[in-house]
């Protein structure tokens, strides 16, 4: 039996009141505080007070543990907006504020689809904003949106990360390699490249995710409306 569907040992008051749901938020606590190596079923125990054995009523791995975590995080996800391309852009805006709020999240995100309540919530969701699309455009268009959006956080945490590691920021780290370039490009190899890094926009990383989401959802209308 899934984790989803395994019932919760009765209530124990004694020596301390514990359920799923506060594992789940000692765990996230440590996770946004140190990721994800500082998660286990013994360290959230150790923050909730309790012994490690009394967890494995509520959670058997740190598998299901992860998998808790992941659908907490989604009920922070709700798309909104009335249509395909709004409730798209929401989808794709919020779960981009919940990986920055859990950085940790971006790294279970992708891979195998999650089937917590709070992720099937939030597929429901934009299906039914999707209502008159046929289901051939639905799938590939919800999965292009998901696997854009995890791209697209993956490396704006893997920069906020390399920024904490060196100490570095990136415009330290430009101006640091800007005379390498500058050389690298004089040599003539590179004209195409060198066109676009001297005359192509250097937008924020918010104008980034927004005008490229953009371009994805105009690609969308252009197959739905085909």
């Amino acid at each position: 039996m899934l984790v989803w569907e395994r019932p919760e040992p009765p209530d124990r008051p004694v020596p301390a009141p514990l359920s799923r749901e506060r594992i789940v938020r000692a765990a996230i606590r440590l996770a946004d505080a140190d990721g994800l190596t500082a998660v286990s079923l013994r360290k959230v125990a150790a923050v909730l007070e309790v012994g490690p054995m009394r967890l494995y009523g509520y959670i058997a791995t740190k598998e299901e543990l992860l998998e808790l975590m992941v659908d907490a995080v989604y009920a922070e996800i709700r798309p909104t907006g009335d249509g395909w391309r709004e409730a798209l852009r929401s989808l794709a805006e919020a779960t981009r504020r919940a990986a920055h709020r859990h950085e940790w999240f971006a790294d279970l995100v992708g891979g195998r689809p999650q089937l917590g309540p709070n992720t099937l919530a939030t597929g429901n969701a934009v299906v039914a904003a999707m209502d008159g699309v046929d289901v051939d455009t639905i799938v590939p268009a919800t999965a292009a949106v998901n696997a854009y959006v995890v791209g697209a956080v993956r490396r704006e945490i893997a920069e906020r990360r390399a920024e904490r590691a060196t100490g570095t920021d990136k415009e330290q780290w430009q101006a640091a390699l800007g005379p390498y370039l500058e050389r690298t490009l004089a040599t003539g190899r590179f004209p195409a490249l060198e066109r676009v890094i001297r005359d192509g926009p250097h937008p924020t990383p918010d104008e980034t995710f927004d005008s490229g989401l953009a371009l994805l959802l105009d690609g969308i209308a252009t197959r739905i409306e085909r």
